[in-house]
């Protein structure tokens, strides 16, 4: 078979990923500097949504959690530690992330969001590490936009990518501990949804039953810590949230949903909801059929993590960092076993979503959010449909985890493509 010569190639994935990390360090750079009394040029705090966490941290170890989802009581939190504080942060996360960031009040603003972000962002790139075993693959991942959002919004997705990741690579020879690790999804449970599909597909029952165990063990620790009035308190707020959804004050150009596309279309509310729904359930059954018929670890975990985001309507472009598992899974699957046409241009496509996705907005308006994970989602599809483990129903048994090291730059380049 002849070699093949992608545009892809070596000198591309040296230059273009350090160029695109120098302009993510030097917005930071410039963040920081231009930034005064804590607010940034566009006049918001440093950490962005962060300030919630500290604000809502403060109420609790004050003794008045449930104050933290009255918008006027959370705002007034805020300006403690940012007083000079402009913008409107509201919360409406359940008990058991609660919980995780109760004691971050303890700490001044910008030492408890240093700590936050940098304590979760290691545990991202640990993870990360044991997927791909490689220094070439880290520019790539320095560079990836969905991680300097999450690290410029000051918020979770750190923590709920590796939360799912490790359940992941968990669940073919420790399937309690993946469990576990499922159930501490509870922080945010809209993430979470595709799990149970996954694992009835499979039969882990062991599995499946420790993460329902976990979820509700986590949220009644919760309830008990902070009380029952705050569990109201959440609930009572989601009414807010989907208000604040479907009329755009929560802006639909950072949202890569189906629900914002109709919406940016001009489809009424009751529309875009059944748009969304259409394909959250076409998202719903390629996740059902992928684990149920192969047996690639890889692929398994790159449709879960892929589809997760054509289930929920709210999601954020700070969410993306998840697609950095996808990426890597699909990008060492090609190395292994050749490229199929179209799938490096895909993964590029994905890489850059997190950055492109808000300016194409404004300049358009069009969320292409749903198409490029959609496309994504069809990139694995294929591969598990040829893949010699997609022989009929499998069992949660064997693991696909090769922990192959390759040199990243140069098998993208001189890999054939598979017509």
């Amino acid at each position: 078979m002849e070699r093949n010569t992608h545009w892809l190639n070596e000198r591309r994935l040296s230059h273009y990923p350090r160029i695109i990390l120098t302009l993510f360090i030097a917005i930071a750079v410039v963040w920081v500097v231009l930034s005064k009394h804590m607010i940034d040029i566009k006049g918001k705090p440093l950490g962005y949504d962060f300030i919630t966490f500290w604000g809502a941290s403060h109420l609790g170890l004050t003794g008045h959690p449930a104050d933290a989802y009255d918008i006027r009581l959370i705002s007034d939190a805020e300006k403690i530690a940012v007083p000079r504080l402009n913008s409107l942060f509201v919360w409406y996360y359940p008990p058991a992330f609660y919980l995780v960031i109760l004691p971050l009040a303890f700490l001044p603003y910008l030492v408890a969001y240093l700590s936050f972000i940098l304590a979760t962002l290691a545990c991202y790139v640990v993870l990360l590490y044991r997927v791909v075993r490689n220094k070439t693959a880290w520019c790539y991942l320095a560079a990836f936009s969905g991680l300097w959002m999450n690290f410029f919004h000051g918020q979770n997705a750190f923590l709920t990518a590796s939360l799912a990741g490790a359940a992941l690579m968990c669940l073919p020879r420790r399937p309690i501990l993946a469990g576990v690790l499922v159930g501490l999804l509870a922080i945010k449970p809209h993430l979470a949804l595709l799990f149970p599909v996954a694992l009835i597909a499979i039969g882990a029952w062991s599995t499946l039953i420790t993460a329902a165990v976990t979820a509700i063990l986590f949220t009644a620790i919760g309830t008990a810590v902070l009380g029952v009035g705050t569990l109201k308190a959440c609930v009572a707020s989601l009414g807010f949230a989907r208000h604040f959804l479907e009329t755009g004050l929560l802006p639909w150009a950072k949202m890569p949903t189906v629900f914002a596309f109709g919406r940016l279309l001009g489809l009424p509310v009751a529309g875009a909801y059944a748009v969304h729904a259409v394909v959250a359930v076409g998202a719903t059954l390629v996740v059902w059929r992928v684990w149920r018929h192969c047996r690639d670890w890889q692929l398994r975990g790159a449709a879960l993590m892929t589809a997760t985001f054509l289930i929920s309507p709210y999601l954020f472009d700070y969410d993306l960092a998840w697609l950095a598992f996808p990426i890597a899974w699909l990008a060492l699957g090609g190395l292994r076993d050749g490229w199929l046409r179209g799938d490096r241009e895909v993964l590029v496509a994905a890489w850059l979503l997190p950055l492109l996705m808000s300016p194409i907005v404004k300049a358009v308006p069009i969320q292409i959010g749903p198409w490029v994970l959609g496309a994504l989602l069809a990139v694995i599809v294929r591969r598990a449909a040829r893949s010699p483990a997609a022989r009929g129903p499998v069992a949660n048994e064997e693991s696909a985890d090769r922990g192959e090291t390759v040199q990243l730059g140069r098998a993208l380049n001189d890999h054939p493509v598979t017509p």
